[in-house]
């Protein structure tokens, strides 16, 4: 099998499972309980905030169910407790539903969305704090599309944006940059099985002196933000992913510059993820073959890749066209995304096979 998703999801290291199953065996307690078994479960939890705050800086760390919770939280708590800043945010065209349907929906109830895609700016993120006024409560942005890899210099949008309006909250959704890019923000979204930890388990950065209101009410655990009994096996497994996580941006390097010269001697494929993609996503259309078709023409091989989002199952996605992408290159884009563990050689055995693909497809 080679596995090549690893922007959908990742496989859990072996570090991660262990310490989710010894926690669960060991640590079962419930961290509210003032008992030896509570506190055992609480230390737990504040080891791992512990060692996501080394990775943000001077802030909290809230642990939540995953990025799509913690986008959320961002995205209203921000909205509900800044609201008499004003009523504009500015985002892209290319985030992912957890934070663009967020978004729409404060649309719907009277918030000014202002939307801007790469394709119509050279010096994005200069775009991006050009369109904060005196009115922006909010600019929420991915650091790293999960479709293409374009990479947002998100530290340096952050101190745009702040000095354009230092009232201006900054939502960075870091679900494909985090351990990958620096970064920087007000709020900072991730997510554990994008990093080989398990699913279920996100978190949230909220920098220091950020205030936001609740998503969810209830016993109050976690300084009243994020209320429920915390998840303490899932917290330990996102801790171990982040302590051993093995990316490394000189390999992905490596192995990106072997893909595309591969696919390069390729007649008809067109390569969409640029010099300003992250290494390890490589995205690219192969005219003439639909995107399902040679996506199970190579799972018939035990190769998987993906022909875009996976939270899209099959939907049209609207992030190629925010790149300049055709209709016609969209419906035909396969997307490889890589992990440590990747190699030149199930590289090489994916080239072939699309080869093949190509002979037996192509119109």
């Amino acid at each position: 099998m080679i596995y090549l998703d690893n922007a959908a999801t990742t496989k859990p290291c072996a570090e991660a499972v262990a310490a989710v199953t010894e926690t669960m065996q060991s640590c079962y307690g419930n961290a509210s309980s003032l008992h030896k078994l509570g506190i055992n479960a609480a230390n737990v939890i504040n080891a791992a905030r512990r060692t996501l705050q080394g990775k943000f800086g001077d802030g909290d760390v809230y642990f939540t169910s995953g990025a799509t919770e913690s986008n959320n939280t961002a995205i209203f708590g921000a909205c509900e407790t800044y609201r008499r800043n004003g009523n504009k945010i500015v985002t892209t065209a290319m985030e992912h539903p957890a934070a663009a349907n967020p978004i729409d929906k404060l649309g719907e109830n009277g918030y000014d969305i202002v939307r801007l895609a790469p394709k119509d700016h050279e010096d994005f993120e200069a775009a991006l704090a050009d369109a904060v006024d005196d009115k922006t409560v909010l600019v929420s942005c991915m650091a790293v599309n999960n479709e293409t890899g374009f990479t947002v210099d998100v530290k340096r949008l952050y101190k745009l944006v702040k000095r354009k309006n230092a009232k201006t909250i900054v939502h960075i959704d870091a679900v494909q940059g985090f351990l990958k890019i620096p970064l920087d923000g007000d709020l900072i979204s991730i997510s554990g099985h994008k990093i080989h930890g398990p699913k279920g388990i996100g978190a949230l950065f909220v920098k220091k002196g950020v205030r936001l209101s609740p998503l969810l009410l209830g016993g109050g655990q976690q300084k009243k933000l994020r209320s429920g009994t915390e998840p303490v096996e899932l917290i330990a497994g996102l801790e171990a992913a982040v302590k051993t996580y093995r990316g490394n941006k000189e390999r992905f390097a490596e192995l990106k510059e072997h893909l595309v010269k591969g696919l390069s001697e390729i007649d008809g494929v067109t390569l969409n993820s640029t010099d300003k993609c992250v290494p390890n996503i490589v995205n690219f259309s192969i005219r003439g073959v639909r995107s399902e078709i040679m996506l199970h023409s190579l799972e018939e091989q035990e190769i998987y890749v993906s022909s875009g989002s996976a939270c899209s199952k099959g939907k049209t996605s609207g992030v190629p066209a925010a790149f300049g992408i055709s209709d016609k290159d969209a419906d035909s884009a396969i997307r490889v995304s890589m992990s440590a563990e990747t190699t030149e050689e199930e590289l090489d055995t994916l080239l072939l096979h699309i080869k093949k693909g190509i002979e037996r497809f192509r119109r």
